[in-house]
């Protein structure tokens, strides 16, 4: 199989994606605080010309006296102008050097003319802020420069950066090494599932720790065991019908050698014998098929009434002939599953008990439920089966020796296990008082069973239909 690769690898994504997520909150946080600081910045210089504008108007000294009185700052400066003629200035230093800015000068005269009384001018130093009063015809004037008070808000901001590039320097460099531990084990699980065969299914991964990574170590070994039980299954299957065809086919194949073409009867009988083999044949494929198709998990569900089901079961094994059926007791609830499958698994339970039970005797069928389970059973009054061999009897093409020679597939019992393991439950084997043997489907209950008489809707969950690999 050609694997379709990425041209980044998952744990590049991965990183990426994290280093991205970091990097988003960091710019976000250093926006917002930078914007922050830059609002506080620009608050302060408007009530630093506030109170400028109100100390101004409530003075009584000349415009020049008024000069003279500030205290300039490095950031701003303080000049009377009557027209473009600067009638007085702080001096620069310690304040900024505007009265030989003319650019600046005739862009204040035209703004005081207009009004403009506030605002923002452009300047040899940067944009600034001022604030005139008018005191007769000259004007005094304080300005400040918003690139020199932002200073401190842009060397907080290449700090904050620098400090951020570090920190997601460091993220990237412990994130590669912790994706990449992450990484491992899923690198090991691609390495060993690529190296697992159908010729070679024992590679197992080790799991080690209780995260998902482990967990999904774990699922994955539980999943190759039942692979590997399914492909034994299977393989085991193959070999059983193989040999099963080897005895019709030999068979056939020696009458027909030895058949002699000139004897009518000789003919005949051989045309029966064949016939018959082949129908043998024909019965061991139907069982297959049905084995396979309960495998494979193609079972209905619905509503089963375990009454109703006894009473068809009780009907439809009155044509079994030469025994006595009765019904000994009928079970009152309700389940979700499969109600053609189960009778098909009781009335096998019920031929297989025929077949084995002197012609004449008694055989009783009967249901019951005990709140958690509802048991469906067969008992005859034969030879029984034998401790030793009870484990076999559910096997495929496993017959047990008994006094009765007996025509079948060996697969009957194979199909009923794999029905009653694919409604969850399970077949036992007991002794039948005074001899014989007694054959129950166990099938559990996924919640409390209601009463016959009473509606119940079909609820998932009240039987789990599940598959299991059978052997």
């Amino acid at each position: 199989m050609i694997r379709r690769t990425r041209p980044f690898s998952a744990r590049v994504r991965l990183l990426a994606a994290i280093l991205g997520v970091v990097l988003l909150g960091l710019v976000i946080a250093g926006g917002v605080t930078a914007l922050v600081q830059r609002e506080r910045v620009l608050a302060n210089a408007e009530r630093q010309l506030d109170g400028f504008v109100s100390t101004v108007s409530t003075g009584d000294e000349e415009p020049a006296d008024l000069v003279d009185a500030a205290v300039p700052g490095r950031t701003d400066a303080t000049l009377a102008l009557r027209g473009t003629r600067v009638l007085a200035t702080t001096p620069a230093p310690p304040g900024l050097p505007l009265a030989d800015d003319a650019a600046f000068l005739t862009d204040l005269r035209d703004a005081l003319d207009r009004g403009e009384t506030r605002g923002r001018l452009s300047s040899a130093v940067g944009p600034l802020l001022y604030a005139a009063v008018w005191d007769g015809d000259a004007a005094i004037v304080q300005a400040i420069s918003i690139d020199q008070r932002m200073e401190l808000v842009t060397l907080s901001t290449i700090t904050y950066a620098i400090a951020a590039a570090g920190v997601l320097l460091a993220v990237g460099v412990a994130g590669w090494f912790v994706t990449g531990r992450l990484f491992s084990p899923l690198r090991k699980l691609r390495d060993t599932t690529d190296a697992i065969t159908i010729a070679d299914l024992g590679a197992r991964l080790s799991a080690d720790g209780d995260d998902e990574i482990a967990g999904l170590t774990a699922s994955v070994n539980s999943m190759l065991d039942r692979l590997a039980m399914s492909v034994d299954a299977q393989r085991q299957l193959l070999d059983d019908v193989r040999h099963e065809l080897k005895t019709p086919i030999t068979i056939v194949r020696g009458h027909l050698e030895t058949m002699n073409p000139n004897d009518p009867d000789d003919v005949a009988e051989t045309r029966d014998l064949g016939i018959s083999e082949l129908d043998r044949l024909s019965r061991l494929v139907d069982d297959i098929d049905a084995l396979a198709d309960v495998e494979a998990g193609s079972l209905s569900s619905g509503v089963v009434d375990i009454g109703a089901l006894t009473d068809r079961v009780g009907e439809l094994v009155a044509a079994i002939p030469e025994h006595t059926w009765t019904i000994e007791a009928r079970g009152r609830g309700r389940f979700v599953g499969d109600h053609d499958r189960l009778v098909q698994a009781w009335l096998q339970l019920a031929d297989n008990a025929a077949k084995y039970t002197p012609a004449g005797s008694p055989i009783e069928i009967g249901s019951s439920v005990d709140g958690t389970v509802v048991d469906l059973w067969v008992r005859d009054h034969g030879p029984g089966i034998p401790p030793a061999a009870r484990h076999r009897v559910f096997r495929r093409f496993d017959r047990v020796s008994t006094r009765r020679g007996v025509d079948g597939s060996g697969l009957g019992l194979s199909i009923v296990d794999a029905i009653v393991k694919a409604h969850a439950g399970h077949c036992t084997i007991a002794d039948t008082p005074g001899g014989g043997a007694t054959l129950t489907l166990r099938i559990p209950l996924g919640g409390a069973h209601a009463p016959t008489d009473l509606p119940m809707p079909v609820r998932a969950g009240d039987v789990v239909l599940q598959r299991e690999a059978t052997g």
